[in-house]
């Protein structure tokens, strides 16, 4: 299953008319300007999607900052941006993918399988030359079905046992993970036994992902086997599913902890480790 398009491949199947629903998913943590942004300049087609009101349920100290979101709102907000059943569907962002596999991640679950990130999202597309929208896109309601469950996904409870035979990623920076700074959550530091394999890592200079060959370099120095059991977590469910994704195009499959540091550092009776 391919989980990357290039913009070429994007601007052929625009030209030659074959159906695809474009999203923009234009977010960063601390920045609230993605639809403004969005609004200045987008992928002609392009819907914008709300990763806090859309990819997410409410926050909460039980569930942490970004849980997922309920299968029949997502189903809702998909028929919104326009997806029917059988549709090719494209996510992007201008920040690597970052925000957009979020909504990759999702879909997937929901049982999607046409569904990819454009590499290098925008910054690609106006690299390559081509034209910007300004404004804001509406595709007619569509009446895609979805489902959950068809990505791997791993519980708080059970995330200190996996560890004891899995590979647990911690997707965040490394001074984050070292425990030296925590601008957000409660706690400072990392699960224990966690690997310290920071997203950005995925990328290259021009936010494109690493080649395949690559990311299963930088994965295996990390413990990925063929045979490893892998879970990738973050600050609170969002870039761990770039990681997935990077994995993915590596080569491996790897579960998600939805709730990652922003609900692991709330419970007074979970350990945190500290350090490289």
């Amino acid at each position: 299953m391919e989980t990357l398009m290039d913009v070429q491949a994007l601007r052929n199947r625009m030209t030659s008319g074959q159906q695809t629903v474009l999203l923009d998913v234009r977010w960063a943590l601390g920045n609230p300007h993605g639809h403004e942004q969005y609004r200045s300049a987008h992928i002609p087609g392009a819907v914008y999607v709300d990763l806090e009101a859309q990819l997410c349920a409410g926050a909460s100290l039980s569930e942490g900052r970004h849980p997922l979101p309920e299968p029949v709102e997502l189903e809702e907000a998909a028929r919104q941006w326009g997806i029917n059943d059988g549709d090719v569907v494209v996510a992007y962002d201008d920040t690597g993918n970052l925000a957009a596999a979020r909504l990759w991640w999702l879909l997937r679950n929901a049982g999607l399988t046409s569904v990819y990130l454009l590499d290098g999202g925008l910054s690609a597309w106006q690299a390559a030359g081509f034209d910007t929208e300004r404004g804001e896109e509406q595709h007619c309601l569509g009446d895609v079905n979805l489902s959950s469950g068809h990505m791997p996904v791993l519980a708080i409870e059970d995330v200190l046992s996996f560890t004891e035979h899995g590979v647990l990623l911690d997707a965040r920076a490394p001074e984050r993970f070292r425990g030296e700074v925590e601008p957000v959550d409660p706690k400072a530091g990392h699960i224990p036994r966690a690997v310290s394999a920071p997203t950005t890592g995925n990328l290259t200079p021009q936010k494109t992902f690493q080649p395949p060959t690559e990311l299963r370099r930088r994965f295996a120095a990390v413990g990925i086997t063929e045979s490893a059991d892998v879970a990738v977590y973050c600050g609170s469910g969002i870039t761990a599913a770039h990681e997935i994704a990077a994995l993915e195009v590596a080569g491996f499959r790897a579960a998600l902890y939805p709730g990652s540091w922003s609900q692991w550092s709330q419970r007074a009776d979970l350990p945190v480790a500290t350090g490289p």
